[in-house]
């Protein structure tokens, strides 16, 4: 019985940059482009060394995905726990970059199953923390659970701020100003005009899912 082949270290310098490579192909040129070839070719190395850090294709754009969900969990945990939590989660939620990459990716879920069932438990774990959040949020502020299930906020809260973005991004914008007037005034009565530290609009934020 033949040995499993044997995979580069996960803490390798060249692994890490040809998951920085694959990430750059995929918001650059889109899921069609990333390919062991292109892949190393961005990255400077030598193409067997793709399928020396990661068994298959799917590995890789899982490592992509996982890095990126795992930096997002870690953002949006620290704008849930900043003093004013409704303003940060809207910021991290009208972030176009992460936008952007969901989208890539979103892309390469219809083709690959892995992809997909990574995003839909990543995406699990985004909303449960959110819904988590907004119930003592919720609580805070005296507003009923029955009257404003948290479910139904974070999901219209975050369905939003990416219908929003990606409108934008196909340059159209019809209602754009009125609807982000809309929410920003009602963040605003529960948690007064933004903190500094915490802008009322887009910020870096890495995430490729939001919920």
């Amino acid at each position: 019985m033949a040995s499993p082949r044997r995979i580069g270290a996960p803490e390798a310098k060249n692994r890490t940059v040809l998951i920085d490579a694959a990430e750059r192909l995929l918001l650059e040129e889109g899921h069609t482009a990333v390919s062991s070839r292109r892949v190393a070719a961005k990255a400077g190395l030598k193409p067997q060394l793709v399928h020396y850090y990661f068994r298959t294709m799917d590995d890789l754009i899982l490592a992509v995905f996982r890095r990126r969900a795992e930096d997002g969990l870690a953002a949006q945990a620290a704008a849930l726990a900043s003093p004013q939590p409704l303003w940060a989660l809207w910021r991290f939620s009208t972030d176009p970059h992460a936008v952007a990459i969901t989208m890539a990716f979103v892309g390469l879920a219809g083709q690959r199953e892995a992809v997909r069932a990574e995003i839909a438990a990543y995406s699990e774990r985004f909303r449960a923390a959110q819904v988590t959040a907004l119930t003592d949020i919720l609580n805070r502020y005296d507003l009923p659970a029955d009257r404003y299930p948290p479910t139904v906020l974070v999901l219209l809260l975050t369905a939003i701020s990416r219908v929003l973005l990606m409108e934008e991004a196909l340059g159209f914008t019809t209602g754009h100003p009125e609807t982000t007037t809309l929410i920003e005034s009602l963040i605003q009565d529960l948690e007064g005009t933004p903190l500094p530290a915490h802008p009322a609009g887009p910020g870096p934020g890495p995430s490729p899912v939001e919920g």
